[in-house]
């Protein structure tokens, strides 16, 4: 997976400042964020996301088999 998706998802969730804490669940990226409102699922989709769950501050996005290399790339750029 390219950094520059890795990049392009944590811009979507509205940057480096805003997130809380990001983990990797097989399927998604479980993430913490400051504030929800700040994410844009309609660009998250566009990068070929396949779902936004929220609850409060706690965010799933679907991302698929490669989860755990996109929030390892995502800590990088933290």
């Amino acid at each position: 997976m390219s950094q520059d998706k890795a990049s392009a998802i944590l811009t979507a969730i509205g940057g480096a400042d805003n997130v809380v804490e990001i983990e990797p669940c097989i399927t998604r990226l479980r993430c913490e964020v400051r504030d929800a409102a700040l994410i844009d699922e309609p660009a998250l989709r566009a990068l070929g996301v396949h779902g936004v769950l929220r609850a409060g501050g706690a965010v799933q996005i679907v991302v698929g088999p490669d989860a755990d290399t996109i929030a390892s790339d995502i800590e990088d750029l933290l």
